[in-house]
């Protein structure tokens, strides 16, 4: 089956995301808080209540502090969890209640430019939160300069990975209820099990190759080289390698499970 024509992409697809960015910034302010509140409260509660605990982590044969440790990791989960959920709930609810995506195709904007819009927006919200995240974690001296500005394009690359995940899922649900499954059984053991808490390594041999097919892990990985100023070093770049290739994987197939649900 034909995924993207040659006809059918063209960028076009920028008017769907300045729709949806007209739209944001009418109602900034319900997503502007929590990416401000929520590492203080995570740094607060792991720095204060892990300080008598975990005196620090080994990583990349060098001690850090537990707070340093998790903080890039807190970011990478930002970014999967804002471009996963716009690009689940709130374009399942732009497609199916609201029929935006009808509308747009009224127009001669195709089917692949809407999704690929759709897409590309989900990873300008990564960017956005990563961003404001960022600001904070940079005010309590968990990031480390210039390096860390490398996190803004991360999250633009982390958020066209989950956010064509995302979209897959768009394209597979029946009922929006539905996506508690993928974010049950996929989003939440990456979150736990990603690196983000405690090194990879600490896993045993035989979950460790799992941990590193997962694309968080990976945006994880990153984060912690550039705000602990380390990157680019020796796994950097097959990091990199490996978020780029889900990538490129992940956005033909979320055009093809989205026309599968759109055109039949």
């Amino acid at each position: 089956m034909r995924i993207i024509g040659a006809k059918s992409l063209s960028w076009r697809f920028w008017a769907v995301w300045q729709r949806n960015w007209t739209v944001y910034r009418r109602t900034w302010q319900m997503s502007f808080l929590p990416p401000f509140v929520e590492p203080i409260l995570y740094v607060l509660a792991f720095g204060l209540g892990f300080r008598g605990l975990i005196a620090g982590v080994e990583y990349q044969g060098r001690p850090v502090s537990y707070v340093a440790f998790i903080a890039p990791a807190l970011l990478a989960v930002t970014i999967m969890y804002n471009a996963f959920f716009e690009n689940t709930y709130s374009s399942f609810v732009r497609m199916y209640y609201q029929k935006t995506f009808d509308a747009i195709m009224s127009t001669p904007i195709s089917l692949e430019e809407v999704i690929i819009g759709e897409i590309v927006w989900g990873a300008t919200k990564a960017v956005i939160a990563a961003g404001l995240m960022l600001s904070v974690l940079t005010c309590m001296g968990l990031v480390h300069y210039p390096h860390g500005l490398l996190v803004v394009p991360l999250a633009f690359l982390g958020g066209l990975a989950f956010g064509a995940l995302g979209m897959v899922f768009t394209g597979i649900v029946k009922h929006i209820d539905m996506f508690n499954l993928p974010t049950f059984l996929l989003i939440t053991p990456m979150f736990l099990f990603s690196g983000t808490f405690f090194p990879v390594e600490s896993l045993p041999s035989w979950a460790q190759p799992i941990a590193l097919a997962l694309p968080l892990t990976h945006i994880v990985s990153l984060a912690r080289s550039m705000t602990l100023g380390s990157f680019p070093d020796h796994t950097a770049w097959v990091a990199l390698a490996c978020l780029a290739t889900f990538t490129a994987i992940g956005i033909p197939f979320a055009l093809l499970s989205m026309r599968r649900r759109l055109i039949r």
